[in-house]
């Protein structure tokens, strides 16, 4: 059975642990993990890989481990990437998926964590720089933490976002507009330095300079 994005995003069963993994979120604090978060994800990294000109069936792979990359949570927020790549082994594997695109998936997964995540293959680049640049206001649940809570309050403040690859010039640049009236600038490399980090290793990954611009300014 060919296992596509569309089989996956239509599987009650990972819908499911979707669905807990985002509640158990909410209960703990986080932002929105649910399937606006990996939807969006799927999207942009599937898109950027289809631009530098990788196969359809490699887009399609990276759809399916963006769109489940998060499932891990439903168990544990700590160590969700290898609960989620574990979990998506058995999942994929019962669904009939060939190995090698179930190794190819478990690996972007298990290798997108922020403390463990690294650019191994290129479909974990393209769901590392998918996820590390999903900062927007809609993913803020409560707006009364924007008053005492950085991550809500850097999520709140992004009025725009925008993630652009240029093959021309080599570079993928995420272009934010920040409300400074919300937060600083400073707030934002506060929390998310770390993922930036990680979004220009995966850049590199493709050959490609990673670079960000927050309100018409160039800061990496």
């Amino acid at each position: 059975m060919h296992i596509t994005y569309e089989t996956v995003k239509q599987s009650e069963e990972i819908r499911t642990y979707i669905t807990q993994a985002d509640a158990s979120l909410l209960a703990l604090g986080y932002t929105e993990h649910s399937f606006a978060h990996v939807t969006r994800c799927a999207v942009v990294a599937g898109d950027l890989l289809q631009e530098l000109g990788y196969d359809a069936h490699t887009v399609e792979l990276c759809r399916i481990a963006a769109f489940m990359h998060d499932i891990g949570n439903v168990v544990n927020r700590n160590d969700h990437a290898q609960t989620g790549a574990v979990m998506a082994f058995r999942i994929l594997d019962n669904m009939g998926m060939e190995p090698s695109d179930v190794a190819a998936v478990i690996t972007a997964i298990g290798h997108h964590d922020d403390s463990t995540a690294f650019p191994v293959n290129a479909i974990a680049a393209a769901l590392l720089l998918a996820d590390k640049t999903d900062v927007r206001r809609s993913r803020v649940r409560n707006r009364d933490t924007i008053n005492f809570d950085i991550h809500d309050r850097v999520n709140y403040a992004v009025e725009q976002s925008d993630l652009r690859l240029d093959q021309k010039a080599k570079t993928v640049t995420l272009t934010l507009s920040i409300n400074t009236e919300v937060c600083a600038v400073m707030d934002y490399f506060e929390i998310f330095l770390q993922r930036m980090l990680l979004c220009r290793k995966a850049a590199e990954f493709f050959g490609l300079t990673f670079k960000l611009d927050i309100n018409g300014l160039t800061l990496l």
